[in-house]
């Protein structure tokens, strides 16, 4: 509507020009020259030169807040359809996903494999997505690195591939490390990603786990520590924004949280000890550019957190992660995927989302229902359960890091 309503006024701008020059044109020689108009410092402040954030509308707030699968634009597609990834999956922008971008404005999209099916297919569908929406969009990936890569896994790209994270953690050179992660980080760049959700930052202390397993670095704190940091600091120096997970510590769980919750019995001191730590801004432990956190669906019932998810949970991503253990850095938190099993068994779709952004997260990914999710967080602004100076918080960073990574400017 705001593109129709721009293409209207440039086409009654341009008739009244004419009749203008016409007048002027059939104007006698003698006539006294039209007045220059009078420029003043004085001019009022128009809405133009106001930073983004006040010019922009309650939607377009609650819009930035989601992150989700391509697939998720198409509303005539069935939830279950786009939450398979064994499914047949979008690979080019339609008119009617431009729609959904107008009413939904999202702020970032996940691809998946069933999303890319060649380089010059993903590239394009990436520029045509950042083209429709009128907020630069973050977009975003698993490319781990290992068994987790959606590009490098597939023989058509031709990329370099690494038999897993724990290989290069084997080696005990981070260098190998930061290497993996400009490697990545160069070729996501260059097809239109500006996010990775990776490094894993998960420490592998129960050999029965499997969601896990070979895609954490290490089996010893420090070490994946010192890979995962490593890492990081390798897809940003390629402008890729990393993202650690998944936190509190996905590698000591003995169950999957795509399928179900996974739970952690360790108490706060024993994870302070281990699983906190490639999460910890410790000293030289720094990445230049400002990286995100993923927060995973894991209860910790020794925390006094109950079976809520840590994703869920107030008292593990504002009170412990924000408000403690990052230590006033301005991280970016994000959710796992909404649309696991984890969730989706005991929370809807707006209940989860809802309660995932008070819990103190700032991107909600991949909910399962994007209308049912956005309408129930839009009208918790409205009635107040969600404050708008928290909604604002959250917003606020989220342009932040689209600045750094996105090539958006703010105060334009």
């Amino acid at each position: 509507m705001r593109r129709r309503k721009r293409r209207l006024g440039a086409v009654l701008f341009a008739v009244l020009w004419s009749l203008c020059a016409c007048k002027a044109e059939s104007a006698p020689s003698s006539a006294a020259p039209s007045p220059q108009p009078v420029t003043s410092e004085a001019t009022e402040k128009t809405p133009a030169d106001e930073p983004l954030l006040s010019r922009m509308t309650l939607r377009q707030k609650v819009g930035q807040l989601f992150m989700v699968r391509p697939d998720a634009l198409d509303f005539s597609l069935p939830q279950a359809e786009i939450d398979d990834d064994k499914a047949e999956g979008v690979q080019s922008l339609t008119e009617e996903m431009r729609h959904t971008l107008e009413e939904y404005p999202v702020g970032g999209i996940c691809q998946f494999g069933k999303n890319i099916r060649d380089p010059q297919q993903i590239t394009d569908f990436n520029a045509a997505l950042q083209q429709a929406s009128e907020i630069p969009l973050l977009i975003s990936v698993d490319e781990e690195g290992g068994r987790v890569a959606r590009l490098a896994n597939q023989p058509v790209f031709d990329l370099p591939q690494y038999e897993s994270a724990l290989s290069v953690g084997n080696t005990g050179n981070d260098a190998a490390a930061l290497e993996m992660g400009q490697t990545i980080g160069a070729y996501l760049k260059l097809y239109g990603f500006n996010m990775d959700f990776a490094p894993v930052a998960d420490v592998w202390t129960n050999p029965d786990n499997t969601v896990i397993g070979a895609r954490a670095f290490s089996k010893e704190p420090e070490a994946a520590a010192n890979m995962a940091w490593a890492m990081a600091r390798g897809l940003q120096s390629e402008g890729i924004l990393p993202t650690f997970k998944h936190f509190p510590g996905h590698g000591d769980t003995a169950q999957d949280s795509h399928s179900g919750l996974a739970t952690t019995e360790k108490t706060r001191t024993e994870m302070m000890r281990c699983e906190f730590l490639p999460f910890l801004p410790a000293e030289g432990q720094t990445t230049e550019a400002p990286r995100a956190i993923m927060v995973g669906h894991i209860a910790a019932p020794a925390m006094g957190t109950g079976d809520t998810p840590a994703s869920l949970s107030k008292t593990m991503v504002t009170d412990l992660l924000r408000g403690e253990l990052l230590a006033g850095e301005d991280a970016l938190l994000v959710t796992d995927s909404l649309a696991m099993g984890a969730i989706t068994e005991q929370y809807e779709p707006g209940e989860a989302a809802v309660q995932a952004f008070l819990a103190g997260n700032d991107l909600l990914l991949m909910p399962a229902g994007l209308e049912e999710a956005f309408d129930a967080v839009l009208g918790a602004v409205q009635n107040g359960t969600i404050p708008e100076e928290r909604l604002e918080e959250s917003v606020a960073r989220i342009l932040r890091f689209k600045e750094h990574y996105a090539g958006l400017n703010a105060a334009a």
